[in-house]
């Protein structure tokens, strides 16, 4: 996550909603069925994954016209950096999960929003989710 010092040395985290989406706003997407092409940036992707994400390489991928993703790595640095480099480039639609995914599974609690969180395991094949016209 972006993050500042203080002159005590207290980091401060930022969230920039022209760049950034919120892990909250993003899980209501998906679970209308309005998410925005989801894309996996990470180098080396572990663990787990969003359903219906795809894994693309940052080097070598540009989005469509007009096109709505959101990008996420583990932490939101990678996909921040890159999302503010694409939206430099003139795609607007382009934007970074907030905290990444460390912070989607701390803030989306399947004790609370209930047990489909839309984290899968990369172990099993991503359920594909069908983009619609996404709201971000």
């Amino acid at each position: 996550m972006p993050t500042i010092r203080l002159a005590d040395d207290t980091p401060v985290v930022q969230f920039d909603p022209q760049v950034e989406v919120s892990p909250f706003l993003l899980f209501r997407l998906l679970r209308e069925g309005r998410a925005p092409r989801l894309l996996d940036v990470r180098r080396e992707p572990a663990g787990a994954t969003l359903a219906g994400a795809e894994r693309i390489d940052l080097a070598s991928w540009a989005p469509e016209a007009g096109e709505e993703a959101v990008l996420f790595d583990d932490d939101g640095e990678l996909a921040v950096a890159a999302a503010r480099r694409l939206q430099a480039a003139g795609c607007a639609g382009v934007r970074a999960l907030f905290g990444g995914l460390e912070l989607w599974v701390f803030a989306l609690d399947p004790g609370v929003v209930g047990e489909e969180t839309f984290l899968c395991s990369l172990a099993a094949p991503a359920p594909r989710v069908t983009p619609a016209t996404p709201t971000l």
